[in-house]
């Protein structure tokens, strides 16, 4: 049902409708036209006309709801430099590919209860997947790269009763993984002592040209995958998800364009959020990059 909201009720999905129609209807009769020209003998009854004209509008109706369908997966190419940007709908850790996945300003790691960090957000999956649950092994990794990060504050544990308090800087990078795989992990998000995080479009789009910087250095112009940032419990209220969508793949275009980042990014979509998105107005958008 969202895939025909988005074509019978939207002005982009009517427009592309009813260009394809038209033109497949425009084409078709030019040559039934030239067949009849050529078999002039051949003069079809009133009651053959209609059926002909129906066949027609009913051919150029079918061929039109098939161009014109939502695709599930959408890509842009681009030549200068050679990248590919894709956003698709599917679950984020069965991508054979680096991924990045967001963190709060503190690093925080606690799945018990959900209290601190949701088990079902990404990062919740991430360490479920990736770590297997092992949140020592994880924290253990955290603080070995963060070592030679200069910490920005740490909080008493008065004031934040829960997770870790030591607050590093928004935009920070940890990467994580093997060189077949890195998983980077950014802290685009601020975690309050309340233990709600909150973030911004200045946290994010800052985020997103570190965590650009730290693909360049270690992904070796790799496929990159990772989800809608932002879109979640640390939500950027002023944006929806087609909207953060949109500014993640603007960000990536345009720090390409000062280097190359990667050969290919993938935004992936959770199926649960596909219904926030209209796939065919970013298939327009990524034509416009």
């Amino acid at each position: 049902m969202h895939d025909l909201g988005q074509l019978f009720r939207t002005q982009r999905g009517l427009t592309l409708f009813s260009q394809n129609t038209l033109g497949a209807f425009g084409l078709l009769s030019a040559v039934l036209q030239v067949a009849l020209a050529l078999w002039g003998d051949v003069r079809p009854s009133t009651s053959q006309r209609w059926i002909l004209l129906a066949a027609l509008l009913a051919a150029s109706l079918v061929f039109g709801i098939i161009r014109s369908w939502p695709q599930r997966s959408v890509s842009r190419s681009f030549s200068n430099p050679d990248m590919t940007v894709t956003v698709k709908v599917g679950d984020l850790f069965e991508q054979p590919s680096h991924l990045i996945v967001g963190f709060t300003d503190t690093f925080d790691t606690d799945l018990t209860d959900g209290l601190v960090i949701s088990p079902e957000s990404v990062q919740g999956q991430f360490q479920k997947k990736v770590y297997a649950g092992d949140t020592l092994k994880l924290d253990d990794d955290l603080s070995d790269r963060l070592s030679s990060v200069p910490a920005r504050t740490s909080e008493s544990r008065s004031d934040k009763p829960n997770g870790k308090l030591t607050r590093y800087p928004i935009s920070t990078v940890v990467t994580l993984g093997e060189p077949s795989q890195h998983y980077f992990c950014v802290a685009y998000s601020e975690m309050q002592n309340d233990l709600i995080a909150k973030s911004n479009v200045d946290y994010l789009w800052r985020s997103l040209d570190a965590a650009w910087n730290a693909v360049y250095l270690h992904a070796q112009r790799k496929t990159v995958s990772m989800p809608i940032i932002g879109s979640e419990l640390a939500r950027v209220s002023c944006l929806n998800r087609e909207s953060l969508l949109k500014m993640i793949a603007l960000s990536f275009v345009a720090r390409s364009r000062q280097d190359p980042v990667c050969k290919h990014l993938q935004i992936v979509v959770h199926p649960k959020d596909y219904d926030h998105i209209n796939m065919l107005e970013i298939d327009a958008f990524l034509r416009t990059l």
